[in-house]
């Protein structure tokens, strides 16, 4: 699932008249680069969800011919429900027997997919892999420095925090879930984020820190970072 609902209020003014999927990076938009990795990683379903802007989207996907795979549309355009209310809403869009890759759509990164798969399928019990690493971030998950489970947050600047502290890592804003989890969503609110879904029951049920070695990876959802998502995009 591509989260691409977002209102792009740090893109700001180019958000005024598209939606942020929509934003070009090296003559083509966001959306297009993560399909494309999506692409290479073998997927051959997507689901998106749209808001701002929604009907920008499905036109581009149509014009698309959706890259060539089963694409389809979670529509949020009466009303944004944020990450776990849109997640939740796409359910019935989803395989109920496959854990699901979910990717914000202004992230690029280096993230071997199938390594991530793989090792959630080894782990067998694991409800949720987040992928994360050791970066400057005032916001940080915690987590279990031997087995990597998560235990809780804390935003260093200002000192709040959720759960136990422990060994401190940024989320990507990419993770794998099990559809086991969704029937613990049906009494949140219509509106609700994934992460507060998540620091809610990680003392329940097994959700983990993945972390790739010598991970790269930019949140290209801001001004000041696409001028140098180009050059970033041209390493990977």
């Amino acid at each position: 699932m591509l989260l691409a609902a977002g209102l792009g209020t740090r893109l700001r003014p180019l958000t005024d008249t598209m939606p942020k999927a929509l934003v070009p990076v090296a003559g083509k938009p966001l959306l297009y680069h993560v399909f494309q990795r999506l692409l290479s990683a073998g997927f051959e379903r997507v689901v998106v969800n749209v808001h701002h802007f929604g009907e920008q989207i499905i036109d581009y996907l149509a014009a698309q011919g959706n890259f060539g795979i089963d694409v389809r549309v979670s529509d949020e355009r009466g009303f944004l429900l944020d990450t776990g209310g849109g997640i939740r809403k796409a359910a019935p869009l989803f395989d109920a027997g496959s854990p699901v890759f979910i990717h914000n759509v202004d992230i690029f990164s280096d993230l071997d997919i199938n390594a991530l798969y793989s090792a959630y399928e080894q782990a067998g019990d694991v409800d949720a892999a987040l992928v994360v690493s050791q970066r400057h971030s005032p916001r940080q998950l915690q987590f279990e420095p031997a087995t990597h489970r998560l235990l809780g947050w804390q935003n260093t600047q200002t000192g709040e925090q959720r759960g136990q502290l422990g060994l401190p890592l940024a989320f990507a804003g990419i993770h794998l879930i099990s559809p086991r989890l969704f029937p613990l969503m049906e009494s949140y609110p219509e509106k609700f984020s994934i992460i507060t879904f998540y620091l809610d029951i990680c003392g329940i049920r097994t959700l983990v820190g993945y972390e790739q070695p010598h991970f790269r990876f930019m949140d290209v959802g801001k001004l000041d970072t696409l001028s140098t998502a180009e050059q970033f995009l041209a390493d990977l």
